[in-house]
């Protein structure tokens, strides 16, 4: 049982990294950081680097920069796509880190399931964005930026403290991404057919009949 244990920690961690690091990656490495620091958490040897002032305070400045962008309608979307390039590959690389020294294809496999998790957590934060974006009030992204920056804290807190408990979570949270990633992406080509209203006058249609008058009366078109 201890060995079952061991090994749901080490998946839930490894989840835990690649799933939080598309929603926020900066939150997600000062957060394992002060984990660290505080003694509640014992990092991988390959990850203690996290632990680091130097790289805690590049990881504070980057959330905080974040944290302002995030609450910017617009700027937020920009944001976003911008760390499209950055928290996937970022969350794989956590993700096959905290695997350790094992053989090459558990890395690989661990990379593959933590950039998978940054991904779709990633597409769903940018993508939840641009819909809230179509609201005039900039509360909601307020409420939405804080709410996610809870939700990583929270979540790695859960994956260290009580990883079974992560674990089930995340099986929920994915069976819910699996319905909700569907509307949001309907939702996202609406706002842009109807940007793409605004900008773009269609030419006006011809009515069948007089498009067939044209073809048979040529001096109709003089």
């Amino acid at each position: 049982m201890e060995q079952l244990d061991q090994i749901i920690a080490m998946l839930a961690l490894t989840m835990g990294v690649g799933w939080a690091s598309g929603i926020n990656l900066y939150a997600t490495l000062l957060t394992l950081g002060v984990l660290a620091n505080t003694g509640h958490m014992v990092l991988p040897e390959e990850l203690s680097i996290l632990a680091d002032p130097m790289v805690m305070l590049a990881a504070g400045l980057m959330y905080m920069v974040e944290f302002t962008a995030d609450k910017i309608p617009g700027v937020d979307t920009g944001w976003d796509s911008i760390h499209t390039f950055i928290r996937i590959p970022a969350g794989a690389v956590l993700a096959a880190t905290v695997i350790g020294d094992m053989s090459p294809a558990v890395e690989l496999a661990a990379a593959i399931v933590g950039g998978g998790l940054a991904a779709t957590t990633h597409a769903t934060k940018a993508g939840s964005r641009i819909l809230i974006n179509s609201s005039p009030e900039p509360f909601s992204n307020w409420t939405a930026s804080i709410a996610e920056d809870v939700i990583v804290i929270a979540g790695l807190w859960t994956a260290i403290q009580n990883p079974w408990l992560f674990m089930v979570l995340l099986v929920v949270f994915l069976l819910l991404l699996v319905w909700l990633l569907p509307k949001i992406w309907a939702g996202v080509k609406a706002i842009f057919r109807a940007v793409k209203r605004l900008f773009v006058k269609e030419d006006e249609p011809v009515e069948q009949n007089e498009f067939f008058s044209r073809l048979s009366d040529p001096d109709k078109n003089k």
